[in-house]
């Protein structure tokens, strides 16, 4: 069994924007990847209770060379009365931490097409203006080796 480790981040991006961003990564790369499907049980409040619901989920999963086991998952979910968020989920093999998870993980970010970590004044008052998911994501991203103050887009650049 192979150890991995979990990592899952607030983004601005929406679910097939942030799988097609990784799957330009695997097929640039060779990867034989299988498609996940899947659902998770998301909460959101409604004035002062908690509703249950469950949120589609899309990925994949890689089973080729030393990315084998590598996955990635992405859903939305709206926290409160309006506005969804998005989450990604990283299970990250224990031989690829480092530079190589680093390399990865910019790469990731550059094809994204907007800045993943960056909510407009609109979408923060949509979702809730003061929830901790948006400070989370910097904090996340930076941890992860990702430089934060100079996003560009490689998308953008075509």
């Amino acid at each position: 069994m192979v150890k991995t480790r979990l990592l899952e981040i607030p983004v601005n991006v929406e679910p097939i924007q942030v799988i097609r961003s990784m799957r330009l990564i695997a097929e640039s790369n060779n990867w034989n990847t299988t498609r996940i499907e899947d659902t998770k049980m998301v909460h959101r409040w409604a004035i002062i209770v908690p509703i249950t619901s469950q949120a589609r989920v899309i990925g994949f999963k890689v089973n080729s060379n030393q990315m084998n086991n590598f996955t990635i998952r992405s859903w939305s979910q709206t926290p409160g009365s309006a506005g969804k968020i998005t989450y990604v989920s990283f299970e990250i093999p224990q031989n690829i931490e480092g530079n190589v998870w680093e390399k990865i993980l910019q790469e990731w970010v550059n094809l994204s097409p907007k800045c993943p970590w960056k909510w407009s004044f609109l979408e923060k008052s949509m979702i809730g203006y003061m929830i901790p998911e948006f400070r989370k994501s910097i904090k996340l991203f930076k941890k992860e080796g990702v430089d934060i103050k100079n996003w560009e887009s490689t998308l953008e650049k075509d």
